[in-house]
């Protein structure tokens, strides 16, 4: 059916209407028509661990909507900032010893204002080397629709510009807090060197844009620890059988149909807790037995794209 069959003052009829996506953002495809995908070493799994380091100021303004996440109740709030600066100051660390006992290798998205708050956060990350994405300026600090693209630009040019400096690195990955865009944010984000964007979820590898030069990271929001324990109150134990499952799914899939990427988005204020990070320590066990790439989020879409200029040529 086509929009032929409308009335153009119909609503089924708009210019963009089409089979798939009814965008111009990107290409529209099946995953299960793609090239197969050959991790190094021949692993059938990449596996992403995102951490994030978040700031959340005390007095949000909340505009265009309160983030996930963020304060609740009436200023001052004190309770939820010092637990969400708990994570920053005992939690995290729980985390990283957590990782590096199973040989797992971390991605860190930091707020940047947290970075400039923190120097020993700072020198914690260029001590371990580990990748480092812009996770925009603050939690508090939402790209929306009603934004003027000027003062958004600022915004993300301020955002990475000054990570790149306090962390020495090269800083090509980004995560809008709340993962939430404007209509010029990924126009924006190419414009300041970004080369990969983890907001959208709308599927299980990546895929590029055609915003030149930038592409898809798909961080799942689906496992995430805060949508599992925080959004849809799930039992600790169920948030380890998820990933599991999860897991084991992907595994199968990647003998038949080419290699397939499982991502964590981890927040040390939630998982890093005394009465959690035994179930982090039991899914990190379980995904060290498995034959997975554990990797950066970088590096994989480097290992990635590589394949997809291959297939091309």
């Amino acid at each position: 059916m086509t929009d032929k069959v409308f009335d153009p003052n119909s609503p089924l009829h708009y210019p963009l209407r089409r089979y798939g996506m009814d965008h111009d953002l990107y290409n529209w495809s099946m995953l299960t028509d793609r090239p197969k995908v050959q991790w190094p070493n021949n692993k059938p799994l990449a596996v992403w661990v995102n951490i994030n380091l978040e700031f959340f100021p005390l007095n949000q303004k909340g505009v265009p909507f309160k983030v996930p996440g963020g304060m609740t109740m009436p200023y001052p709030d004190l309770r939820h900032y010092s637990l969400r600066d708990y994570g920053n100051r005992v939690g995290l660390f729980r985390i990283l010893k957590a990782l590096d006992k199973f040989n797992i290798t971390p991605t860190f998205a930091v707020n940047t204002e947290l970075a400039v708050r923190t120097p020993y956060l700072v020198q914690l990350l260029k001590s371990r080397g580990n990748e480092v994405l812009c996770h925009g300026w603050n939690m508090d600090s939402l790209h929306h629709g009603k934004m003027d693209r000027a003062d958004e630009s600022e915004l993300i040019s301020r955002s990475v510009n000054q990570l790149r400096d306090l962390t020495g690195q090269a800083v090509t990955g980004w995560l809008s807090p709340a993962r939430n865009q404007s209509q010029n944010t990924l126009a924006l984000l190419a414009e300041n060197g970004i080369s990969y964007c983890a907001d959208w979820v709308n599927d299980d590898m990546p895929y590029r844009f055609k915003q030149e030069n930038l592409w898809a990271m798909p961080l799942s929001t689906e496992l995430e620890d805060f949508y599992i324990l925080g959004n849809n109150l799930h039992s600790e134990a169920s948030y380890v059988e998820q990933i599991n499952d999860a897991c084991d799914f992907l595994l199968q899939e990647a003998a038949t149909q080419g290699g397939r990427m499982l991502t964590l988005n981890i927040h040390p204020w939630l998982l890093g807790q005394p009465h959690r990070i035994q179930y982090f320590e039991q899914i990190l066990s379980r995904l060290s037995q498995q034959p997975i790439w554990s990797a950066s989020a970088s590096d994989i879409l480097h290992a990635f794209s590589e394949q997809q200029t291959v297939a091309k040529s």
